[in-house]
């Protein structure tokens, strides 16, 4: 492979161009939490949420391209790399929720929306939706906070009918997935996406897809609205940084913490077991 160049390190990947026209996408050990990269890793996330996002890319082939073009990567990063195409990434994370949960459920208590969709009143943490819906966000630089914002946002950003093709490749992603999953006895209560365009105009799903780090799963069988539901995410990491036993507190402007090894093993778990669940496969 051509000498890599490094282009970008996110909140957990790193990319680079390898001097081909393409892209190294690495995915690391490292977990965030409440807009910080947290000072602690997870052994493992990296091949997880690679592996995971190469599962479902070829599960939904069919409903979107994508832009993986090899798994050919340098042995250093073997397992946990994808080389892919360059994209013009649309400024919008397009999330999918089909349950209440999250920033959806804050937004719904407040003003009985949630990105200007208006809901049923009545509505409780958890509780499933009269149908999908697309909720898009705002794409924000390391260390600042995602804004919700609604479709005509969007479509004042980006154009009309482009937005609406990022609306429809979303909810049809998303409902696909949701039906994989429950086949599965998961829940995928809302997930984000990530799209862009080709040269050629044609919209590709890029980035990671329906991983632990992008999207809530809740087991099937212990969901309950009314209730902060268990998960397969790292919603395990965020209660333990805002219990009283990590000291941290989020108002002061500090960084959180170090994780305890119990942490770090739970959540390693967790991942591990969504995977699992997902594929029928033991991680390579």
């Amino acid at each position: 492979m051509a000498t890599l160049e490094h282009l970008h390190s996110g909140k957990v990947r790193d990319l680079y161009a390898t001097g081909d026209g393409l892209l190294l996408l690495v995915a690391s050990d490292r977990i965030s939490a409440f807009d910080y990269v947290l000072p602690t890793p997870i052994p493992d996330k990296g091949r997880i949420l690679t592996q995971l996002s190469l599962w479902w890319f070829d599960q939904l082939s069919d409903v979107v391209p994508n832009h993986v073009v090899s798994t050919d990567v340098p042995e250093e990063f073997a397992g946990r790399a994808i080389l892919c195409r360059r994209l013009e990434m649309f400024p919008v994370e397009c999330v999918a929720r089909g349950y209440l949960a999250g920033s959806g459920l804050t937004d719904y208590r407040a003003t009985g929306t949630v990105c200007g969709v208006e809901l049923p009143p009545g509505l409780e943490d958890g509780s499933v939706l009269p149908r999908p819906i697309f909720t898009p966000a705002t794409k924000a630089a390391l260390g600042e906070h995602d804004e919700n914002v609604s479709y005509d946002a969007v479509a004042a950003t980006i154009g009309a009918h482009a937005a609406e093709e990022l609306r429809r490749l979303t909810l049809a992603v998303y409902t696909r997935a949701r039906d994989i999953a429950l086949d599965r006895d998961l829940i995928v209560a809302d997930t984000k996406f990530e799209f862009g365009r080709t040269p050629q105009g044609h919209v590709v799903l890029a980035d990671e897809v329906l991983t632990p780090d992008s999207s809530r799963f809740w087991p099937a069988d212990g969901w309950a609205p009314g209730r902060s539901q268990p998960s397969y995410d790292k919603q395990y990491v965020r209660d333990w940084l805002t219990s009283p036993e990590s000291g941290w507190d989020r108002a002061s402007g500090e960084p959180p913490p170090a994780l305890p090894d119990e942490v770090v093993a739970h959540t390693r778990a967790r991942y591990l077991e969504a995977y699992e669940r997902l594929t029928g496969s033991r991680l390579a």
